[in-house]
């Protein structure tokens, strides 16, 4: 009964917000049609503060596509954008307080480049102190024609470190036996489970992925600075730096408060400029009848089945592969659309599901239809799988890609259930592999099955990289085995065509879908972004209990090492359920 009440009071619930939004937007309507629209300023000046956290893509569903959050990729497109825009004069940029991502710091620097080359400025504040959060801060900010640092405040650039946990002792003292096996000695992901420490293999990985993102780090911010690379490693390898000697070292220009660096930039623009957050700036319209080209967009772990489900108070997961393919089958179906943009921000996740993306993409191509696939942070290991069959294949230096490899097996925990009084026993018909997933460890059979199991896994992700690469088995292999590169590597080993970002892979398109280079196309996203009351309709039907349960599961899950447990736990579950996994090392850059 409780339960039943329960239920109508949210049933009410939703019905009393939906009728208040209904209402409220009657009323915005009848006021927008009563008064005329202010009209649009002269002269704009874009403001962005690289402190929101936002999603590499626009999210399809939840609260989060409710409220319209921008993607990465949107902030990008309508930078570019405004380059054209004669209104807009420039951009005001509030630096971030911790890192942005050494990826996503790169891909920033060069739209900066390319709006400061159509004759606009951009002038940089930033409140200093970055803590332990890498060079991605201070190198999102460096393209910058002058750069505001706070008075009173330190720059703390440091180098570039990677975290592991590793679980192997915690699972002796419980009793817990990790049968996992990694395909091969560089699949690193499993590690976690079965070691304690770096292998050597995995140290090797993490510090030739290291070097090479510090180094294109002080590259780019030298090259920016008009320094030397050894001056600006000397200052950030030396500890933090107040913000006198951050200027006389010419790392930046100006002593000055945020109100002072955003009223220099509208000074600049000129008289009654405004601030307009890049966010909302609506940039001009593109006609109609403008060559289209499709962005699909695939985030996060990649999993089986559709997008839908969840909590709506979450987004859905975001890289599921019914709804990637059938976008990317959509796309293809889509006479106006010119060539495909596959844009993969992933770790990895299961070979099956990255095996149907990865189809999906050979029939569009069958049809004709060019796929470029734009790497965003990391597109490892399942990531890397759903890339391999594109036309051209475009990373950032600072990608992480690569990890072709696999891993599987389970846990046994009959010893430490065993330590708490609970045993087992077992009635087993259908062979002697019928039982190989229970509590206690593989029998030699068995984990002669599994291994076998998964070296097949392997070889058939090698052929399909092989294949999209034009490399043989045995020169993938040399650069597979599970490791990780840099996408600077990347390029040299043959697993990228091209450095580049976002904005490289949309002209790449251009060029592939036969538009001509000085043609601005549309762009058209798949799956097909909700309108905010399309998104609405999710939360219909959930209990005021169901609600708070999903909100405050919502808030934990934000904390960065609850999220490393999280996930932990789900690859665990997966694992012991039997699954194979193609999933990348997780790495926390700071």
């Amino acid at each position: 009964m409780k339960t039943f009440f329960l239920s109508m009071a949210g049933a009410f619930a939703a019905m009393f917000v939906f009728i208040l939004l209904v209402v409220s937007f009657f009323v915005i309507l009848i006021v927008g049609a009563t008064n005329s629209a202010p009209p649009a300023p002269d002269r704009i000046v874009l403001s962005l503060d690289l402190n929101m956290e936002l999603p590499d893509q626009s999210p399809v569903g939840g609260l989060a596509a409710f409220s319209q959050t921008p993607g990465f990729i949107d902030l990008l497109t309508k930078l570019k954008a405004a380059e054209a825009d004669d209104a807009v004069k420039g951009l005001y940029l509030r630096g971030a307080m911790i890192g942005v991502g050494s990826a996503r710091a790169e891909e920033l620097r060069q739209a900066f480049h390319s709006f400061r080359d159509s004759g606009k400025f951009i002038i940089a504040h930033t409140q200093g102190t970055y803590g332990m959060s890498g060079p991605s801060a201070l190198r999102s900010l460096t393209a910058a024609d002058e750069i505001w640092i706070q008075p009173g405040t330190d720059l703390f650039a440091t180098g570039v470190t990677f975290e592991t946990e590793f679980l192997a002792g915690l699972f002796e003292k419980i009793d817990v036996r990790s049968e996992i096996y990694p395909f091969y000695e560089y699949k690193n992901a499993p590690n976690s489970y079965n070691e304690t420490a770096y292998t050597e293999p995995h140290r090797e990985a993490m510090t030739a992925l290291a070097d090479s993102i510090w180094d294109v780090s002080l590259s780019d911010i030298a090259d920016d600075r008009g320094l030397s690379v050894e001056s600006v490693r000397s200052a950030l390898e030396s500890g933090p730096k107040s913000a006198q000697e951050v200027i006389d070292l010419k790392i930046m220009d100006k002593l000055g408060w945020p109100e002072e660096a955003e009223d220099a930039a509208k000074e600049r623009a000129g008289e009654d400029a405004e601030l307009v957050e890049l966010a909302t700036y609506m940039p001009p319209t593109i006609s109609l009848k403008a060559p289209l080209i499709a962005v699909v967009g695939g985030e996060g772990p990649i999993v089986t089945g559709g997008a839908e489900g969840g909590s709506p108070f979450s987004s859905p997961p975001a890289f599921a592969s019914d709804a990637i393919a059938r976008a990317i089958l959509d796309a293809g179906d889509n006479d106006k659309v010119k060539a495909i943009v596959f844009r993969v921000d992933s770790p990895g996740g299961s070979p099956t599901a990255s095996d149907q993306i990865w189809r999906a993409i050979k029939r569009v191509q069958e049809k004709g239809k060019p796929v470029v696939v734009s790497m965003g942070s990391v597109a490892a290991s399942g990531g890397y799988y759903v890339s391999a069959g594109a036309d051209y294949i475009m990373a950032d230096r600072s990608t992480i890609t690569g990890s072709i490899g696999i891993f599987g097996g389970k846990f046994a925990l009959e010893g430490a259930f065993n330590k708490i009084g609970v045993t087992f026993d077992t009635v087993s018909v259908g062979g002697e592999f019928a039982d190989a997933y229970g509590t206690g460890t593989f029998t030699q059979a068995q984990e002669a099955e599994v291994k076998a199991w998964l070296k097949r896994g392997y070889d058939r992700f090698l052929g399909i990289v092989g294949e999209g690469r034009g490399m043989t088995y045995d020169e993938v292999h040399e650069v597979a085995r599970g490791r990780v590169w840099s996408g600077e590597d990347a390029i040299e080993k043959g697993l990228v065509d091209e450095i580049g970002g976002f904005m490289d892979a949309i002209d790449k398109a251009k060029e592939l879908g036969g538009i001509d280079a000085d043609v601005t196309p549309r762009l058209t996203f798949y799956p097909r972004r909700k309108s905010g009351f399309e998104a609405l309709e999710s939360l219909f039907g959930v209990s005021e209990e169901t609600a708070r349960v999903a909100y405050m599961l919502g808030t934990v899950a934000n904390d960065d090492r609850m999220q490393v447990l999280i996930e932990d736990l789900a690859r665990a579950d997966a694992v012991n359920s039997g699954q194979m996994l193609a999933v990348g090392p997780r790495l926390r850059e700071h």
